[in-house]
């Protein structure tokens, strides 16, 4: 694995989310109410044995592989999902029409609410504690939502895109990830994000506001066996 982005959560671990992460020289992981991706510095059958005996029986993780793999049989793969890893290397920003509101603790129930109806992908009661999470607020109600998860330097993934089913059709989404790549951008790095492969409409908002599409990954979400 040559580039940074081909081992997400083990660089994100070691760099930019290292403040966050726990374990070893080998497996590094979230606490389980922040984030269920697990880093593995070769993604070998050793480290998977390391990991087995630092992760609790009833945990559910997270692995990312740039490759199909053959999960060794300590671990039950309860889910496996193509994932389309996309990156925003646009030499030139778009304007942003909004001035999106930064989500703090006392968000935490609706941003849970929000995720739980929309499903973008994990978030838990702490996913906040990455950092850098903005919503759109309407009547007082949080509309729609998108932060940063993992940080493998340089670069920072856009994560938890989402809109109410009400509220579709307004830009919200676009305009928060424009949002984010001007943040991002600004602090001298680079946006990218994950998002399954047959989510269409999500990819093509994507690739409509200047992402592409770098690396086909493989997600497993797993459990002791």
């Amino acid at each position: 694995m040559d580039h940074v982005l081909d081992n997400p959560a083990w660089n994100a671990h070691v760099s930019g989310n290292k403040q966050l992460s726990n374990g070893n020289e080998f497996v590094r992981y979230f606490d389980e109410n922040v984030a269920p991706f697990v880093g593995l510095k070769e993604n070998s059958t050793e480290d998977f044995q390391i990991l087995n005996e630092l992760i609790p029986q009833d945990r559910v993780v997270v692995f990312i592989s740039p490759v199909e793999m053959q999960i060794p049989a300590e671990w039950k793969n309860l889910q496996y999902l193509n994932i389309l890893q996309m990156v925003y290397d646009q030499p030139e920003l778009p304007g942003v029409e909004i001035k999106p509101v930064l989500l703090e603790e006392k968000h935490i129930p609706e941003m849970l609410a929000l995720t739980k109806l929309t499903n973008p992908g994990p978030f838990f009661e702490r996913t906040l504690d990455f950092g850098h999470y903005y919503g759109v607020f309407e009547d007082d109600k949080l509309v729609a939502m998108a932060g940063q998860r993992m940080n493998p330097s340089p670069y920072a993934e856009i994560s938890a895109v989402c809109t109410h089913p009400d509220y579709l059709g307004r830009g919200y989404a676009k305009q928060l990830l424009l949002h984010h790549i001007h943040r991002i951008k600004s602090a001298s790095e680079i946006p990218f994000l994950h998002v399954r492969r047959n989510n269409e409409r999500a990819v093509k908002v994507y690739e409509h506001t200047g992402f592409i599409t770098r690396k086909e990954l493989h997600f497993y979400v797993l459990q002791k066996a």
